[in-house]
């Protein structure tokens, strides 16, 4: 069953000034140039975090695993383990730009080992170890779409800077939860890596989910390579099984693991999975709920990371002089996490499965306004912080702040054997 029959009005319950919940999610103190005052970002994005994470407090509340976050403030947790802070044009974690192009502007990703020599191929020139000047010069020669034309076919995680409603096709928007059901002891598969899955995953862990966390040989999650106290905190309590899908036995087993879930979550392209002979419309036909998470949607060959995608769909600060500035720490992934764990919470209809369609470009398009491309708001000093002047008086602007870790995250492949037994499925 997909998400168009499946239309349970979720309205938003926290009628509060959108700068009050920016300045106390960390965000604002992420955004800006480094050497200028904090920026507030546009839209509501902060707001919409803070309500999703009230409503799941409510759906969870009377169980044994109530889930109790701060939403907004999920929003620039990352940020608190690692130290990042705001950098202007240039992303908080340092892998993506914003940069001129001939008619506007455009965000440029380069996090994969790979990304050097596909951006080198897009301006078809081999580019040095500092790539970034041979890029700009390209862009400053081309037009946005013609970035998008070349960029797609490459895998490259890039597109122009433009306001929502540009970006996706026209009327696409992010599915709508419908009544949550408890989802304590359901079987969750996570094929997901980064980050936006992975927060989803461990939402639903502290839920009561039992979470199997799925690589394999020649990719794991890339964040394992990140701050190793932020990757244990969404992933400690999961357990971790590698399978190689280019085996026959490898593939017989991740098909097993699928057919035992409950719930699926997936950050990839779908002929990723179809490679492996994983087909989502037959297993949520046979009940299965399956959270597709992708950069613009299953019927869109684009890529995106968090940084390029925020920007791209519309959420950048913009400065004095019209020029766009990053807003928070890759802020498309943890807002699409949330949004994606109260898609998985949704109980089924009649037992059917579901399939949510979750691109996280028109995740962060819904939380914007007609106000994209005014300047942003600037924090005024005060003391040795910042504050917001609001309706409501100065408000102080947060900085980003972790919460506790504890347990142990698995490592990669710790409880392949262990899971394949408990459910009864061969070893490869």
């Amino acid at each position: 069953m997909s998400t168009d029959q499946f239309a349970v009005a979720a309205e938003p319950g926290h009628p509060v000034d959108p700068v009050i919940d920016w300045a106390g999610s960390g965000i604002v103190a992420l955004t800006g140039e480094s050497s200028g005052p904090p920026l507030v970002p546009p839209g509501r994005a902060a707001t919409v975090a803070q309500d999703i994470s009230a409503r799941l407090a409510v759906a969870t509340g009377k169980s044994q695993n109530p889930v109790r976050v701060d939403g907004a403030r999920l929003l620039s947790e990352r940020a608190a383990f690692t130290g990042h802070r705001r950098r202007g044009r240039v992303s908080a974690g340092g892998r993506c730009r914003l940069l001129p192009t001939a008619d506007g502007w455009a965000a440029v990703s380069c996090a994969r080992p790979d990304d050097p020599a596909l951006l080198g191929a897009l301006v078809g020139a081999e580019l040095p170890e500092d790539s970034w000047p041979g890029i700009a010069a390209w862009l400053a020669e081309h037009t946005g779409d013609e970035l998008t034309e070349r960029a797609t076919p490459l895998g490259i995680a890039a597109g122009p800077v433009r306001a929502p409603g540009t970006v996706s096709p026209a009327g696409v928007s992010p599915p709508r939860p419908g009544p949550p059901r408890s989802v304590a002891g359901l079987l969750v598969v996570d094929f997901s890596a980064l980050w936006a899955g992975p927060l989803c995953a461990h939402l639903l862990g502290l839920a009561g989910a039992r979470v199997v966390k799925v690589e394999t040989p020649s990719r794991p999650d890339g964040a394992r390579r990140g701050n190793p106290e932020f990757y244990r905190l969404l992933h400690a309590g999961h357990r971790s099984v590698v399978l190689d899908p280019g085996t026959a036995g490898g593939r017989r087993a991740l098909a097993g693991l699928v057919e035992a879930a409950d719930i699926v979550i997936e950050a990839s392209r779908p002929r990723a999975l179809a490679r492996f002979g994983l087909d989502a419309e037959a297993y949520v036909d046979s009940g299965t709920v399956w959270v597709s998470i992708t950069a613009h949607g299953r019927a869109s060959d684009r890529i995106g990371f968090g940084d390029d995608l925020a920007a791209t769909s519309g959420l950048v600060a913009w400065d004095a002089g019209g020029g766009p500035l990053f807003c928070g720490d890759a802020l498309a992934d943890p807002l699409t996490g949330l949004v994606a764990a109260e898609l998985a919470m949704t109980a089924p209809i009649g037992g059917a499965g579901m399939l949510f369609d979750l691109p996280m470009s028109a995740v962060v398009g819904s939380t914007l306004d007609g106000n994209v491309g005014s300047p942003s708001s600037p924090a005024r000093r005060e003391g040795s912080g910042w504050v917001m002047d609001t309706a409501a008086g100065p408000v102080p602007v947060a900085l980003p702040r972790r919460r506790p870790v504890t347990g142990r995250a698995p490592a990669s492949g710790q409880h392949t054997g262990e899971v394949l037994s408990e459910l009864g499925i061969p070893a490869p």
